[in-house]
């Protein structure tokens, strides 16, 4: 078979998923540490493989073909691959490990996750110190994840740092939680029933990194109720027992609390996007073992029956 005329290196790979991600050939350089000219030659000649434009000016900067679109997410998991091949499992032995790891999350991710991915850190690496803590809004976790004083950030957010590495942990669908004798658990609501309902709203972590549930309702120009307002997702499912409360959330948190709580899940009338749960790590730990090792164990840890993850994240790797 002939070799491709134009063949596509990892490089340019590289270059294209960081090219949609910042959708500017000077933020593009600049976070690969290459010169503008270079970068928009890179441009130029991925646009002759591909036979499209990829990137096109718009109001308000470059905006993405539907080709450019469709080949990210391939594009993505092609580089993750790569990535793994530098890193060597043979390099790393987690059960003589004394390092230390720092984790922070939300408490919207179900302790039925983590309990799976802190039993096999335990198991794996008995000498090892894993600490979790909780992101809130005075929390910069982009500031700790470059200092080193957070190793890996879970989260959900429907736009994650472009500059950040990610790769996803698991999908899931948005449901609604009510107490078990609320109307909605005896007939599921019509759109104006569940709207004119009244809703628990929790605080976002900050205006960045708002939730899917607000971001959605936002852009789709929709308001709600919102007669509770919390600042912690954990207190929002007992805040619902006895109540004529409604908390929108993902599947698998709102099923953990129907397990502890008389509650029940109610099929929301609205279509939201599916929730992608994913991790967040900074280049400076990228090309460690160790830290390979713990993202793997995440990932791994998926809740049972949840569905196979999706692609990373615009930063690539794993």
């Amino acid at each position: 078979m002939q070799p491709p005329e134009n063949p596509l290196d990892a490089q340019l790979l590289r270059v294209f998923c960081i090219l949609l991600a910042e959708r500017s050939v000077t933020r593009t350089a600049a976070r690969l540490n290459l010169s503008q000219p270079a970068t928009s030659l890179a441009l130029k000649r991925l646009r002759e493989i591909f036979g499209d434009q990829l990137l096109v000016r718009g109001r308000d900067g470059m905006v993405p073909t539907e080709r450019a679109i469709a080949l990210h997410q391939t594009a993505i998991k092609a580089l993750e691959e790569l990535d793994n091949l530098l890193v060597d499992p043979n390099r790393v032995d987690p059960a003589s490990s004394h390092q230390s790891f720092t984790i922070a999350l939300p408490d919207y991710v179900a302790p039925a996750y983590l309990a799976g991915a802190v039993r096999e850190f335990r198991q794996r690496a008995p000498h090892a110190r894993l600490a979790l803590r909780s992101l809130g809004a005075d929390f910069d976790f982009e500031g700790a994840l470059a200092a080193g004083t957070v190793d890996i950030v879970i989260g959900n957010w429907p736009s994650p740092p472009p500059y950040l590495r990610t790769s996803t942990l698991f999908e899931d669908d948005v449901v609604s939680l009510v107490d078990r004798e609320h109307p909605f658990a005896r007939e599921a609501p019509s759109r104006a029933e569940f709207l004119a309902a009244n809703h628990i709203a929790p605080t976002p972590y900050s205006v960045a990194h708002r939730g899917v549930v607000e971001t959605h309702l936002t852009k789709m120009r929709i308001s709600r109720e919102r007669r509770l307002v919390i600042s912690y997702f954990a207190m929002a499912p007992y805040m619902l027992v006895g109540t004529d409360l409604v908390f929108t959330t993902s599947r698998h948190f709102a099923r953990y609390f129907t397990t502890i709580l008389p509650l029940a899940i109610v099929e929301p009338p609205l279509e939201f996007p599916r929730m992608r749960f994913y991790q967040l790590w900074h280049d400076r730990t990228q090309q460690s073992p160790i830290h390979h090792w713990l993202r793997q164990v995440l990932t791994r840890n998926r809740l049972p029956g949840d569905p196979a993850p999706g692609q990373p994240g615009p930063g690539t790797a794993s």
